[in-house]
């Protein structure tokens, strides 16, 4: 395929990007150098428009087609952010920033989309308009719905959005994707639970927040198990108790419970709501308390669209002949679906080989996964805007 040939000969220049952008990262919203390096790397391509600051500090570039008879404007997305992570893999370019690190291959991710850009601004094989994303603060600082409110979509009349992600157990050279929900809605939550404190020796003149606490959490697994319906996916899961006392003879006025809620249907996320708030208030009134669900609605399910995904299938198929077109979704969180709910899409998984899982320390993006990464993102681009 003549796209993935001229990715092997632009390997070695995509793969110096990632190792820079690998030893340099930075967090959230302040990806300040990664965006400036983005920038600058965009401009030396041709690309027609570059434009930054937007949703704070991501980066947008505009690709025109040799023609423009269609109309068509197709946006491929990267992410730019690390984790707060200490590094452990002992790489020769490793993380030079104490406490950061690329554990999750955005800088694989944007490196890849760098090197369809400049292929595409090359060749401009296509008749519209291609919109390269560059996105921070996936990793809970929700980039994607920043950089839409600031009028993203609009600004640029996207039509259809692309996305991917590396996936560590795949192998190199695949391609996963499924129609429908490819990753969980992921909330927090927080229940404050208000009894009668007062000394552990004498409960009867209490009521006891550490009792009823107790008697939430394990109620809460019936959240799932007995109220979404078995053919669907739900996780509640309650992961931190705290009390408003650490002496061991306090019966503690208030305790609360804090934990994630995870959902791949709309449904089924505000059914867990409703669930947990009835489970969590009536629980505490058979004890004689109080308790408060404060409930945090996060990233949204990502959604793939039915005819965005067959297009994605397409691509993968002309460039690998390992597509799974129905992998089993993940009850992870992914910022896209900001994107894929503004407009129509699709979000594909590429292997990565047998490496370290995401959020690891010692996990590694796989440099052989480049080109197909690349050859996918510009695919999309010229087999949805094919050449007048």
């Amino acid at each position: 395929m003549p796209v993935k040939n001229r990715f092997a000969e632009l390997l070695p220049d995509i793969i110096a990007w990632r190792h820079d952008f690998h030893a340099h990262p930075e967090l959230q919203y302040d990806v300040h150098r990664t965006a400036g390096r983005v920038s600058e790397l965009l401009r030396s391509f041709g690309v027609d428009e570059v434009v930054e600051g937007i949703g704070q500090t991501g980066v947008v570039g505009v690709i025109r087609g040799r023609t423009d008879s269609s109309g068509r404007v197709i946006g491929l997305r990267a992410d730019m952010d690390a984790l707060p992570i200490i590094e452990a893999t002992g790489l020769d370019y490793a993380s030079t920033a104490p406490g950061r690190m690329h554990a999750c291959g955005h800088d694989g991710h944007t490196s890849m989309l760098l090197g369809a850009a400049q292929y595409l601004a090359e060749t401009r094989n296509f008749d519209g308009t291609a919109i390269v994303i560059f996105q921070p603060a996936e990793e809970g600082g929700a980039g994607a719905q920043a950089m839409i409110g600031d009028g993203l979509a609009e600004r640029w009349n996207i039509q259809e959005f692309y996305g991917l992600h590396n996936m560590p157990g795949i192998p190199v050279g695949h391609f996963a994707i499924r129609e429908g929900g490819i990753m969980a809605a992921a909330d927090e939550f927080e229940i404050t639970v208000t009894g009668k404190g007062g000394h552990a020796a004498m409960p009867n003149n209490a009521v006891d927040t550490l009792l009823v606490a107790a008697q939430i959490v394990v109620a809460m697994q019936s959240v799932v198990s007995r109220n979404v319906d078995p053919l669907k996916n739900g996780v509640v899961s309650c992961c931190v108790v705290e009390t408003d006392s650490t002496a061991h003879n306090v019966i503690p006025q208030v305790v609360k419970i804090s934990g994630t809620a995870r959902s791949l249907d709309p449904d089924v996320r505000e059914l867990q709501v409703q669930a947990m708030r009835r489970i969590a208030e009536n629980t505490a009134a058979a004890f004689g308390a109080k308790a408060e669900l404060d409930y945090h609605y996060g990233y949204p399910v990502t959604v793939n669209h039915p005819a965005p995904t067959r297009h994605a299938i397409e691509v993968a198929r002309s460039i690998s002949a390992d597509v799974d077109t129905d992998v089993a979704p993940l009850m992870g969180g992914e910022d896209f679906s900001f994107m894929l709910n503004a407009r129509p899409g699709a979000y594909m998984f590429i292997g990565n080989g047998d490496t370290a899982g995401l959020h690891h320390p010692q996990y590694t993006f796989t440099d052989e996964a480049i080109p197909f990464g690349a050859s996918w993102l510009a695919g999309m681009v010229e087999a949805r805007m094919p050449a007048a």
